[in-house]
């Protein structure tokens, strides 16, 4: 399976495609994580709070190929993008693995994926490095055996996010 994630909507022709699926964030109703930790001790595996995170962060938890469409904001992802990636943490279990001498998540049964992550909207060279940076350490919490990040402008995101899709075999 594969899915797509996006801060705002997108005009794809996916066509008959079954095996991916495509969620405008931009248009659910997504709150924030309120650190409660229900999803790993009332609820191991499933957030307590019951809004339209909880079609995401299972169907992301089982793809292979995940595309992230994100502004960059401050050297980070949107706020919409920001939310449900907080809310994906049900996917992740309480306890932590040593990986290249930094602390991280065990995942639950998540499967590992090639991502890649359209950004837009990146002021700068700088800020561009803080988001690749960001993206690095996300990337051994979020079972990415390989990312790739296109930088792009606004004007040119359906353009790229049509290109990566046309990779999808």
């Amino acid at each position: 399976m594969k899915i797509i994630l996006s801060d705002r909507p997108l005009s794809l022709d996916l066509g008959n495609r079954t095996d991916v699926v495509c969620f405008d964030l931009s248009h659910m109703k997504i709150a924030p994580c309120v650190g409660c930790f229900g999803c790993w001790t009332k609820t191991p595996g499933k957030c307590v709070i019951r809004d339209d995170a909880v079609q995401v962060y299972p169907r992301l938890a089982e793809s292979d190929t995940a595309l992230y469409v994100s502004r960059v904001r401050y050297g980070g992802y949107d706020t919409v993008m920001k939310t449900m990636l907080e809310r994906a943490i049900p996917v992740q279990q309480a306890f932590i693995r040593l990986l290249d001498g930094e602390t991280h998540h065990v995942q639950r049964a998540v499967v590992p994926k090639k991502a890649t992550i359209v950004a837009y909207g990146a002021r700068d060279r700088e800020e561009e490095d803080l988001f690749r940076r960001l993206v690095a350490r996300n990337a051994k919490n979020m079972s990415f055996q390989s990312y790739e990040i296109r930088f792009t402008n606004e004007e040119q995101v359906e353009a790229a996010v049509r290109q990566e899709v046309e990779t999808w075999v």
